[in-house]
């Protein structure tokens, strides 16, 4: 693995605080502007995490290089998420085909096979009937029992409750499937239809694509290796657009808004670089109390962000001193 990815919060939080002390200083010495305010030259920073814990299979780039938006950086195995697609598509068509059944109704074969077995019952219901029949006259003429009589009987109520269950199973295949039956199987099937298109989505996050033109500046792990969920597999400087990250003492607070013109200057460059306030923190990033003496206040500092309106400027390394100005606070 690489070493530590560069830029944590921590080391920003101990830079913040050397330009803090800086600006304390600055003030010890009895000059009355702070300005020049210093920082260093910043871009955006994008992490791309891993969603699975799934081996790297196929790394496309390497740190340092500039990518555009929608390019292949890595791959992870997609192995186990090509099953689960295999098992949801079949999923899918089953409960298409029963929702298909229940609309269609039940085949011709069974509603012919379901009247062939009622008319069966109602034929031996009729014969009961009439062996009941026959034997209460010969019970009535003594020459049978009363205990002939009452099987008879019975017979007749088999036959008769076959009949109706009979007549009750031909009656709901004529009917076909219920409301509920029909909601129930459609249910199924927008189920089947949704994890299927979750685990095509996740499929698709096997893949890691920048989501931006930029570069890359730390690839964490290597090829083989299998990070966890959550894990940071790319970091990116995104865009072309670079800000110069600041400072500003409590005392400019109120008049360093976003829009305001700056200046920049850079080591090494002999022009200075045109520049926009496009962002001030409105919480200080040191001594966060609600009740301050005036001379606790001038040292508090909120963090900006100065953007550089030149193009030309894109390829000025991320880290690099600089020195702000605002000529209009002069």
């Amino acid at each position: 693995m690489n070493p530590e990815i560069p830029h944590t919060a921590l080391q920003k939080a101990a830079f913040a605080g050397v330009i803090v002390c800086t600006l304390l200083a600055g003030g010890c010495t009895g000059d009355s502007s702070p300005l020049p305010l210093v920082g260093t030259l910043e871009r955006e920073r994008m992490e791309l995490l891993a969603e699975f814990q799934e081996t790297i299979v196929e790394l496309n780039v390497t740190e340092g290089e500039r990518v555009q938006a929608g390019q292949l950086l890595m791959r992870q195995d997609g192995a186990r998420v090509d099953q689960d697609l295999k098992a949801a598509e079949a999923a899918v068509t089953r409960t298409r085909q029963r929702l298909a059944e229940l609309v269609r109704g039940p085949r011709e074969e069974a509603i012919r096979a379901a009247r062939a077995r009622l008319d069966g019952a109602r034929e031996i219901l009729e014969v009961s009937t009439r062996e009941h029949l026959r034997v209460r006259d010969l019970a009535e003429q003594n020459i049978a029992s009363q205990t002939d009589v009452d099987r008879a009987l019975r017979d007749v109520e088999i036959a008769r409750t076959d009949v109706e269950a009979l007549g009750a199973v031909l009656e709901d295949l004529l009917d076909g499937a219920t409301v509920e039956e029909l909601g129930q199987a459609e249910a199924a099937v927008d189920e089947a239809r949704a994890r299927l298109e979750r685990l095509r989505i996740s499929a698709e996050r096997l893949e890691i694509v920048a989501p931006r033109n930029g570069r890359i500046e730390a690839l964490p792990y290597e090829l083989g290796e299998r990070p966890p969920p959550g894990a940071t597999l790319a970091v990116m400087l995104a865009g072309d657009t670079l800000h110069a990250r600041i400072y500003v003492p409590e005392p400019l607070r109120a008049r360093v808004q976003p829009g305001l013109a700056a200046r920049i200057r850079v080591d090494g460059l002999a022009n200075e670089i045109e520049g926009t306030v496009t962002f001030v923190s409105s919480e200080a990033a040191f001594t966060p109390y609600f009740s301050l003496t005036q001379r606790d206040r001038s040292r508090l500092a909120y963090l900006a962000k100065v953007s550089i309106t030149e193009d030309a400027y894109g390829d000025l390394p991320v880290g690099q001193p600089v020195e702000v100005d605002f000529p209009s606070l002069r």
